[in-house]
């Protein structure tokens, strides 16, 4: 069993109409040349918690981060409009606190972050500024979440 000391939880940076599956999230990864699904965990609109890889294998959701991490996905992360916006469902709320909570338990002291959160601190100040971040995803601050 590898180290694990981080959770990242990712949206797949899809509109809150549209549906994308666990299939269609592979599919894309391996367009952008992964073995397969980058993501340790995938959670639809209904709360549904699709396994992908398994926690012996090294993700591909945070480069420099994938060796000692886990990569959780949701479906959604945009509005309408193509804008980030925290677009969880209820259902997905209650999964993805339920699979952290897991994961903690069975990794404990790992730390739980957005992957907006592994951006660069370009200004050096300790923390991620909105203006810093890669990209927006997961389009919620995990830090204001309870995990445990």
């Amino acid at each position: 069993m590898r180290e694990i000391n981080l959770i990242v939880i990712h949206c797949s940076a899809t509109r809150v109409d549209r549906d994308i599956t666990a299939q269609d999230i592979n599919s894309a990864h391996k367009v952008r040349g992964f073995s397969s699904w980058g993501y340790h965990y995938y959670i639809r609109k209904n709360g549904k918690v699709e396994p992908m890889r398994s926690h012996d294998e090294v993700g591909a959701h945070a480069r420099g981060y994938n060796a000692k991490s886990l990569g959780i996905c949701y479906e959604g992360g945009l509005d309408t409009n193509g804008k980030p916006a925290d677009t969880r469902t209820l259902s997905q709320q209650i999964a993805l606190h339920a699979l952290v909570s897991k994961l903690l338990k069975e990794f404990p002291g790992s730390k739980v972050v957005g992957h907006r959160d592994l951006s660069p601190d370009k200004n050096y100040n300790g923390i991620i500024d909105p203006s810093e971040r890669v990209k927006e995803c997961p389009c919620f601050n995990t830090a204001d979440e309870t995990w445990e």
